[in-house]
């Protein structure tokens, strides 16, 4: 296996902070707080991680500006402006090589004689392109993913093992689309019928996501009923995610694992919906709103605004229900 070490001025170099302290053996790669080890690399983004440093075994730590604690003999601490994101550098440099897809067109790759390839596209053994799929210039495409017709991808895509896209989904460029996700599966629609019990409805519509874009395993995109499901530049999608038919997410939403948006659901620039979160059908999101984990959300939400709850209020609202109940249960045990 491969393995690196760098020095913490090598690491530095990269993170443009201030060194205070003193290490001068190798760094041999990034750990949490509690389980690192000597020569190894952590970080404290938040004050209430100092306390552990003293319990820490490692070598140097990435930090805040503000730090309040000193790193002690022979170790040090880098201080930046933003330890989080300094982190993800950090991570970036010990990161392993990825799986290599090593020839253009595996053998047993069936691509479709009118599909347009781009140069330097990997696609991977037992992967299908079907009739007018046309893919943008360096795609990786792993083994077992299907693109079926007339899909259009850009440039710099990643579709990783069992990925399905489903015809006339429209991609753009440096996406990411991790094992098994399906995109521009049918909606989920039925009407009750007296003779035939439930009438599926057709959906005759696609899915187009924007560039950048990052979706997670097992999560579900599905193509809209008349017109597109929009999935926005820049948005990162965690697994197990369901986007419902004709939802349309703006620019930089996050969406974490187990929540789902229901039908028509509309998402403005930076939403943040934690895990297991829902939201009803035809609601409106409104920019920068954020949806609290486990919260059910049956209406519109302005901007700007913090959600919490089953059904979710306003977190304000939602914390001082749950202070009374929390009073409340108390008093009726004495």
């Amino acid at each position: 296996m491969i393995t690196k070490s760098f020095s913490i001025n090598e690491i530095n170099s990269i993170l443009k902070g201030d060194i205070v302290g003193h290490y001068s053996g190798q760094i041999i790669g990034p750990e949490n707080i509690e389980s690192a080890k000597a020569s190894q690399i952590t970080f404290i983004g938040n004050k209430k991680f100092e306390k552990k440093w003293i319990n820490s075994k490692a070598s140097v730590a990435v930090v805040n500006r503000d730090v309040s604690i000193e790193p002690g003999e022979k170790r040090a601490f880098i201080k930046v402006d933003n330890a989080d994101l300094a982190m993800s550098q950090i991570l970036s440099i010990f990161a392993l090589p990825l799986a290599e897809v090593k020839n253009e067109q595996h053998a047993t790759a069936v691509v479709d004689s009118t599909a347009i390839i781009g140069k330097g596209v990997k696609i991977g053994a037992g992967s299908y392109i079907g009739p007018r799929v046309i893919i943008g210039d360096y795609c990786v495409i792993y083994p077992n993913v299907t693109i079926l017709d007339d899909c259009e991808i850009g440039n710099n895509n990643v579709f990783w093992s069992g990925v399905v896209v489903r015809e006339r989904t429209v991609i753009g460029s440096n996406c990411i689309f991790h094992p098994n996700v399906s995109i521009g599966a049918d909606g989920f629609g039925y009407r009750p019928s007296p003779e035939f019990g439930l009438v599926k409805i057709p959906h005759i519509g696609n899915v187009v996501i924007g560039d950048w874009v990052e979706i997670g395993a097992n999560s579900c995109v599905d193509r809209g009923k008349f017109s597109s499901t929009v999935i926005g530049t820049g948005c990162k999608i965690d697994n197990l995610v369901q986007i419902g038919h004709n939802s349309i997410l703006g620019k930089f939403c996050i969406m974490a694992g187990n929540s789902g948006l229901a039908g028509s659901v509309t998402l403005g620039d930076g939403v943040i919906i934690g895990g297991s979160a829902s939201i009803k059908d035809h609601s409106v999101i409104g920019n920068g709103a954020v949806i609290g984990a486990g919260s059910g959300v049956t209406g519109d939400v302005a901007a700007g605004v913090t959600m919490l709850g089953y059904p979710a209020l306003e977190a304000r609202d939602t914390l001082k229900q749950w202070a009374i109940m929390k009073r409340f249960l108390k008093d009726s045990y004495k």
